[in-house]
This record gives C-alpha cells, structure tokens and sequence, in this order.
C-alpha cells in the first residue's frame, strides 16, 4: 500500500527540502521513502548527510544504475538523493523517473517527491503529476501565496489533489495569509513551522531538523503537520502501473 506524495513550491528559497522533516515525522507510525526529483537543484543529500554518495538519482535517470543502488537508510527512512551535476542533468532522461518511482512504490507506504520550486522543465513538472496528492510549501506573504496558487492549478490540472498548504520561517503573526489561503487552496492549511535558530542550525549541521532539535518548536511543528496530511495509501500495483503509464507533459 502506498500514497505518492509531492512536496512542492512556486518559488525558491522557501525551504521545501523540508521534505526530510516532514518525512521523518511520518516515518514515526509510516515506511516512507523521500526521493529528491529535484534533479536540476538537488540538495538534499547535503541535509541527509549524503554528500559523499556514490549512486544518486542522476544514474538512474542516465540508466547507470538501478533505483535500488541510489537508495539509502537514514533516520528511519529511506532516501533517494540526486547529484549536483550540471552534466549529468542535462544528460539524465526524465521518463526514466517514472520506472524509479514505480519500482520504490512496490516497497514503502508513502513515497514523498522533493519537487523542483519552479516549473519550467518537463523534469520540473513530472513529480507534480506522478503524485497522488501535493503538498505546497509556502511562507506566509502575499507574493508566494500567488507562486503557490500556481502549483495547485497546474496540480489540478492534471488530476493531483492538494493535500494542503504547509506555512515555513514563519515570524509572527501570519493569520491573515492563512486566512486568504483558505480561500483559494481546496487542502486545508497543514501547518505554520516558526523560523528559528534549532532549524538554522539543523541545516549548517547538514542534518535533518528533526534529527537535530526533535524537541524544538519547528520539529514539533512538522509533527503536527505529518499527523493532519492522514497519508491515504492506494494498492501498491495499481500505483506503480500508473507511475510507468505517465505521460510527461509540456511545462506550464
């Protein structure tokens, strides 16, 4: 049984590969496995404390390497990281991530996607519509509530529900944006995780926040939000045939 979840923003910079603390959180009562399809940005496996390994998504997608080569156990999960290489991202060939994503369906409850910030790219755009459902990650200002929008119709578009609208480096009060949220997201508002120095920290750590600071108001925080997205795990068959029968569209 699995759910395909994708963790995505409309804009950089509002710490979306927060996808390891919302994978950690789930990973206390779920089998998760995070896969970083961020495959022109990848960052993640500085903040999985992966940075020295050998296989990486990026030989996947070049057909160097099984799926099974490029995963990793880390802090009760498992992580798919991708490399940073601009040559290997031009050469890597985005239909290969729907064959990865269906061989790790067969074997995990939830599959979190770390999804590009931006859609420009037929590689951008792909863990968006693989997913079952997207959470969008947000900070609480008008402008990134409009990049946010943007995510949730192109989701719409192709059939993916919003799971809802995680808030990050929140500072004050943002119930006004929350507030508009709710206007505008089908998903309900999952969270608001504060900005704070344990989460500063956690990244010049190159840890996982929750692995740094588990008692930390963001941790909890995540906590909090991983227990309201209710994973909704589908037949782990029928996901993976739906994975390898993507059609990969053309960007917004």
């Amino acid at each position: 049984m699995v759910e395909a979840v994708a963790v995505a923003s409309g804009k950089g910079g509002t710490g979306k590969t927060t996808t390891l603390a919302l994978g950690m959180a789930l990973a206390e009562e779920h089998d998760v496995t995070v896969v970083d399809a961020d495959t022109g940005m990848a960052n993640l496996l500085f903040h999985a404390g992966l940075g020295d390994a050998d296989t990486t998504l990026h030989d996947v997608l070049l057909g160097e390497a099984p799926v099974a080569a490029a995963t990793y156990d880390r802090f009760g999960m498992r992580v798919v990281p991708c490399g940073t290489s601009l040559a290997a991202f031009e050469a890597a060939d985005p239909e290969r991530l729907r064959e990865a994503v269906a061989t790790l369906a067969r074997g995990t409850d939830v599959l979190l996607l770390d999804s590009p910030a931006t859609l420009g790219s037929k590689s951008a755009v792909l863990p968006v519509v693989l997913a079952d459902r997207t959470v969008v990650v947000l900070e609480p200002t008008i402008p990134a509530l409009s990049d946010g929008l943007k995510v949730g119709e192109y989701a719409a578009a192709y059939g993916t529900d919003v799971a809802g609208v995680l808030f990050n480096k929140v500072r004050g009060d943002a119930d006004a944006v929350v507030e508009k949220t709710g206007r505008y997201f089908d998903g309900p508002t999952l969270g608001q995780v504060p900005a704070s120095e344990p989460a500063r920290e956690a990244r010049r750590a190159g840890e996982p926040l929750l692995a740094h600071a588990p008692d930390s108001s963001a941790a909890r925080a995540f906590r909090s939000a991983a227990g309201r997205l209710d994973p909704k795990p589908g037949a782990a068959a029928r996901v993976a045939d739906r994975f390898r029968s993507a059609v990969i569209p053309d960007p917004p």
